[in-house]
């Protein structure tokens, strides 16, 4: 055995019974904290640390048979250029590189001599990068010594004793304090027994650091050792734990549910990192496919369930970290009042808006059960709108409506939705939905943009994330999503309260009537289940969905929304071509049947691909009006008169003059 060098290190030795970290040190080793507890470092306030650091360094192009923790001192400046990545994506603690640098993982690579000069040089880089940050005044990062699970089984189920588990533990935890680590982070821990020993390790070694221990549980929300969330957090409660948690599992929905249980056993911070999802297998690889916008929603929702630590593990990269470093910004924004000196900024007062058949030709309409018909028009690439004016023209004098204006559509740059909406209701008197995304604009652009619409007499929000950039035909440019969806609705909803995100008074509501995208034919539908649900929590009024060709498909998810049902508008798109079905089924992802396909592909002319595409998508509306509120009818390629064919049957009918 590979016994530890502190002599009271054995199986039975005496645990804590108090959840005091002062006292349980104490208990342990005779001696009393002198470093500050997690609330002297942090106060209450929510903590966002780094995500994955194994998934960016496989980004990088480091194979997966090497020793990742072992870069520490081969590639050390690839270690700190992803450490200064997270930085600047807005994390405030850096877990070092040190995940897997104990005795037993290390000795599979023949390292197990190198556990201290490799703990040792994560801290290093770690505060190197988190001292540069402090360097050029942009704030300050902490650096916490990220120890996981040794990867043997310990008894009774293995042949790895208990004080051998705990003098590993020790030996990490030795040269991660030695090295300067602000506290420690246990993570993915497998089982409590295992958890325990790296607690008493770091009680007995460095009794002076706090420790934030997690655990990963499976699909049913247990620990891996069939401990429930709750017992999970009893336990490492009593046993002296400084905060406890869960992260990696199998993703946000999973760790949030245990967080949630956690929240009810313990007085304790919690802290929540969880995986991006479910990795798939794509084309040879793992992909982890949980986007930063869920993981944004994830870090709202987990703060809102009490947790203040928040982070991610596998699959997550600068761009996850950067979402939720928005999305906690904007919770902050929302909660906080600001406190200068002896005075104190307290909060606006609210103006709650019109009702909804007051707001809107839109919302009257809605109020009212009449069937809507929309048309989509979307902008032009150049500053010449007289085609998308006079086609808006032909709509209104047929009896459209409204008229949707996409917000730079597959990240395009174009005329500003907001622009035409304006020239399309001042010139042709048609009312307009602008859309609006989140991809180009923080939250201080956003309220301003808004406030301003509302003040020129747009009443109709359409709240998108956005696409991002790299579809567009300028890949490089950055994005903002400093929200998502869910989050601009309730920027919108507090608007329509008379008060921005930081409770101060705009002087009256903004009356926007707020509607919301949804996507029956998602592969992943439970997400999008769950988005939804919040978006419709969050303050949304209406929903517009994507194309719909499978009607099955809408008919499922309208059964599935039944318990936060809002009013529903079918997207309906009529095909050009059997090169246009294809490419909204593969480029878009636009769930297509086979039927279409075949439809489309035996026209034998343009033009009697353009009819058959117009039949579809009249079969379509009629087949949908009666489980609908409405229809959106895109104009592909700014082909107007094409949408005025589809939508013609629930148009007035013109009146005949008299005789």
């Amino acid at each position: 055995m590979y016994l530890a060098s502190i002599s009271h290190c054995i199986p039975g030795f005496p645990t804590p019974k108090t959840g005091n970290r002062a006292a349980n040190r104490d208990s342990i080793t005779g001696n009393v904290s002198t470093m500050p507890t997690l609330k002297e470092i942090f106060g209450d306030r929510p903590v966002l640390c780094d995500g994955a650091m194994g998934t960016v360094l496989y980004a990088r192009g480091v194979f997966i048979n090497r020793c990742y923790d072992e870069l520490n001192l081969s590639d050390p400046a690839l270690i700190l250029s992803v450490h200064e990545e997270y930085l600047q994506s807005g994390a405030e603690i850096l877990e070092t590189n040190t995940f897997g640098a104990n005795r037993f993982r290390l000795s599979r690579h023949g390292l197990a001599d190198k556990t201290a000069e490799i703990n040792i040089a994560g801290v290093q880089l770690a505060r190197q990068a988190a001292d540069h940050l402090k360097e050029k005044q942009a704030g300050d990062a902490w650096v916490a010594g990220s120890i996981g699970p040794l990867g043997v089984r310990l008894e009774p189920l293995g042949k790895t004793g208990l004080d051998e588990a705990r003098a590993a533990f020790a030996e990490q935890i030795a040269a991660l304090a030695s090295a300067g680590v602000d506290l420690l982070i246990v993570e993915t821990m497998p089982a409590l027994n295992e958890a325990h020993q790296a607690l008493l390790a770091a009680r007995e070694t460095a009794p002076d650091l706090p420790v934030l221990i997690m655990v990963t549980v499976d699909d049913d929300g247990n620990c891996l050792d069939g401990s429930s969330p709750v017992q999970a957090a009893a336990l490492l409660t009593e046993w002296g734990a400084d905060g406890i948690g869960c992260n990696c599992s199998t993703g946000p929905s999973t760790v949030l549910t245990a967080i949630e249980a956690m929240r009810t056993a313990t007085h304790l911070p919690l802290v929540a990192m969880p995986n991006a999802g479910m990795p798939r297998a794509v084309e040879g690889r793992n992909i982890y496919l949980g986007s930063p916008e869920y993981m944004a929603s994830f870090a709202r929702k987990a703060i809102k369930a009490g947790a203040q630590f928040v982070g991610g593990c596998c699959g997550t990269t600068p761009n996850h970290t950067r979402a939720m470093r928005s999305a906690i910004r904007a919770l902050d924004a929302q909660t906080h009042v600001a406190v200068e000196g002896k005075s104190t900024v307290t909060a606006g007062k609210e103006i709650p808006p019109l009702p909804i058949g007051e707001r809107s030709k839109i919302g009257s309409l809605l109020a009212a059960g009449t069937f809507v018909t929309l048309v989509e028009i979307v902008p032009p690439k150049g500053i010449d709108c007289s085609k998308e004016l006079e086609g808006a023209g032909l709509l209104a004098s047929l009896g459209v409506h409204a008229i949707n204006v996409p917000d730079s559509p597959r990240a395009s740059a174009r005329m500003s939705a907001q622009s035409l909406c304006i020239q399309i209701q001042q010139q042709i008197g048609i009312e307009t939905i602008l859309h609006y995304t989140c991809r180009d604009r923080n939250v201080l652009s956003i309220q301003s943009d808004l406030i301003g619409a509302s003040s020129i007499g747009l009443r109709n929000i359409l709240c998108l994330t956005g696409d991002p950039p790299k579809l567009g035909n300028y890949p490089d440019a950055t994005a903002v999503f400093d929200v998502d969806a869910i989050g601009l609705v309730n920027v919108v909803r507090r608007l329509n309260h008379g008060l921005d995100i930081g409770s101060n008074s705009i002087g009256g509501s903004t009356n926007f009537t707020i509607g919301v995208a949804a996507n029956p034919g998602v592969p992943d539908i439970e997400h999008e289940l769950r988005r939804f649900a919040w978006k419709v929590e969050a303050g949304a009024e209406y929903a517009i969905t994507q194309p719909v060709f499978d009607l099955r498909l809408l008919d499922a998810f309208l059964k599935r929304i039944e318990q936060f049902r809002i009013p529903v508008i079918a997207g309906i798109w009529p095909l050009t071509s059997l090169r246009n079905a294809e490419f909204m089924r593969n480029d878009l992802r636009v769930s297509m049947p086979e039927s279409i396909l075949l439809r489309m592909a035996q026209a034998d002319s343009p033009e009697a691909a353009r009819e058959e595409g117009i039949r579809i998508a009249r079969e379509m509306l009629e087949e949908t009006r009666p489980m609908v509120q409405g229809v959106q009818v895109s104009a592909p390629f700014g082909r107007y008169a094409l949408a005025a064919d589809v939508i013609s049957s629930v148009l007035p009918k013109p009146t005949q003059p008299a005789r």
